[in-house]
């Protein structure tokens, strides 16, 4: 049995198949299990919570991790050894989830291209058809992470409380989430997860997308993050495609569409979950 699997800060897809690609078990989630942000206690008892997971345990001979906060080799490290501890017979490769971004919008392997991952987080690398090349490391949703599901919700609070929201959408707002002060930092200094706390909120602006508010809020954020984090490409994006991957970059395709015309690169795929495409390359790719 081999086990894929996309690991954001919220939650975490398994896919079970044998070596020529069959699904073995029903999809499968459990919660993210980034390990910057929990403990490798805490990654361990998620997976052991899972009844498949431990049923299965002792016959998964190989294991593609790709998650959130698993970018430099000490994390990387933490999520092997507990897979390692908790699939003993399992070969466990542990890469970024660019990486998974990557190997899910491409057209072919060799393809160049900058990809992009817009979900509870937010990241941008250059793939030359070979090599993952990163020049901004990330630091997390406090410094970092614009265009994010945890960026727009903070936006999202930060214009509620400071009054620059507009009355129809503030009533909408407070009538769809707990805005009580004492509650909301409950969730952001106590609770475990706050990043994905956050990005809860960000659902609110994709319904409500036939108010300008919304829109322009989706606009600003995704223009931060072409400063930021996809210009750092420059010279690369003359001569190759922007892909996309995640539940927000999914549903602001429109704006980051729009906002790609107004800042000259060229979008090319969206894909919200990369977990399916994986199956196919590590079946095509597995030893």
């Amino acid at each position: 049995m081999i086990l894929i699997v996309d690991s954001g800060s919220t939650k975490s897809d398994w896919i079970a198949v044998d070596r020529k690609g069959n699904k073995m078990l029903e999809k499968m989630r459990t919660k993210g299990l980034n390990p910057e942000i929990i403990s490798d206690k805490k990654i361990k008892k998620i997976i052991k919570g899972h009844e498949d997971l431990k049923a299965n345990r002792k016959i998964v001979s190989h294991i593609f991790f790709y998650g959130a906060g698993c970018g430099t080799e000490k994390p990387q490290n933490i999520v092997k050894g507990v897979l390692q501890e908790v699939f003993v017979n399992a070969e466990v490769h542990v890469h970024e989830d660019t990486m998974a971004a990557v190997f899910s919008t491409i057209n072919t392997q060799t393809e160049a291209a900058v990809v992009c991952i817009l979900g509870t987080g937010s990241n941008c690398s250059y793939y030359d058809g070979k090599v993952l090349h990163q020049t901004v490391n990330s630091l997390g949703y406090i410094i970092m992470d614009d265009a994010s599901g945890n960026y727009f919700g903070r936006q999202l609070i930060r214009d509620y409380y400071f009054n620059n929201m507009p009355e129809n959408i503030r009533v909408a707002f407070e009538s769809k989430y707990n805005m009580d002060t004492d509650y909301i930092k409950y969730n952001l200094y106590k609770k475990p997860n706050p990043n994905a706390y956050l990005a809860h909120f960000a659902e609110f602006m994709f319904l409500n997308k036939d108010s300008e508010y919304c829109v322009e809020l989706i606009k600003k954020g995704i223009r931060l993050f072409v400063e930021t984090m996809i210009f750092q490409y420059a010279e690369e994006l003359k001569t190759v495609p922007v892909h996309f991957a995640g539940s927000i970059a999914y549903f602001a395709k429109e704006e980051i569409i729009q906002v790609a015309e107004e800042m000259g690169f060229k979008v090319g795929n969206f894909e919200r979950r990369p977990i399916e495409g994986l199956v196919d390359f590590h079946v095509k790719n597995l030893k």
